[in-house]
């Protein structure tokens, strides 16, 4: 894995982990769990997996980003973004799409 892709993926991780960290619906459900006398360690692991896109045309990559997200600001989530939220028990605002 070369440097850029490794910063890449760690920016993932603390994106990820910021996402989680200011969660409101997280600090709700660990202040009841407070409330009831249990001390709350929360620890989640994240699997990234990267797979080499094969050699699209010049022209491709100006329809797509690294995310498989529209380039038009649209922020539409592909189905394995919507599995990876929903593993994590995050609702997606989008989420009648999938079903």
């Amino acid at each position: 894995m070369n440097a850029n892709l490794r910063k890449l993926v760690q920016q993932l991780g603390e994106a990820i982990h910021e996402t989680v960290s200011e969660s409101e619906h997280i600090a709700g459900v660990v202040q009841d769990i407070r409330r009831q006398g249990f001390e709350v360690l929360l620890m989640l692991e994240a699997t990234i997996g990267l797979n080499e896109l094969e050699q699209q045309p010049e022209g491709a990559l100006e329809t797509s980003n690294a995310l498989d997200q529209p380039i038009d600001g649209s922020g539409a989530f592909s189905s394995q973004d919507v599995h990876f939220l929903r593993s994590l028990r995050i609702a997606v605002q989008d989420d009648e799409r999938e079903e």
